[in-house]
């Protein structure tokens, strides 16, 4: 287990072999304006991309916003992007919830709640992955509808908004207070 206890070093490795797959983490390019909407409409000027894979998010985001925007990655799969992030005012978490080993969910969730300092935007798929992990597993290790996820969410953050999508859901979150 690791020593931030988010992710074991052997599902460390094999995540390391899934990314060097070109094709493996393109979800993000296609929930760019999605994300990209949510920043707009807060204002944000930082975002932690967590669970940042090869960095699509941040690269695609600068087609659909025109001004400054600090991006800052996290990724425990990423040797460069692995050490724990800081708080950020807002968090994108795309597609990568439902692949976090589930024994270590709860760490993860507290994580993001740990770094999500204002407002937060994840996405969920909810069924199977089209890709397997190198033991045969379906790279979606948790594969639970959105009345499964939300109370682990709600147990951390505001909803501020939920929308089903075709594979999933997603949420805009803000910090609790107090």
């Amino acid at each position: 287990m690791s020593e931030s206890g988010l992710i074991s070093e052997e599902y460390r490795k094999m995540q390391q072999q899934l990314h060097e797959n070109p094709d493996y983490g393109v979800a993000s390019v296609q929930l760019a304006p999605l994300v990209a909407q949510v920043i707009e409409a807060v204002g944000a000027q930082d975002l932690l991309d967590y669970g940042a894979g090869k960095g699509r998010l941040g690269i695609t985001l600068k087609q659909h916003i025109r001004r400054p925007l600090a991006i800052h990655h996290y990724d425990p799969a990423i040797p460069e992007w692995s050490a724990p992030p800081e708080p950020c005012p807002f968090v994108a978490c795309i597609d990568v919830l439902e692949h976090i080993e589930p024994v270590l969910l709860d760490n993860v969730l507290d994580d993001l709640q740990r770094v999500t300092a204002g407002v937060g935007v994840f996405t969920v798929h909810i069924g199977a992955a089209v890709r397997f992990l190198p033991d045969g597993r379906n790279a979606h290790l948790i594969q639970q509808p959105p009345a499964w996820w939300l109370p682990k969410l709600l147990d951390r953050f505001e909803l501020a908004k939920f929308e089903r999508m075709e594979m999933g859901f997603w949420v805009v979150v803000e910090r609790k207070q107090g």
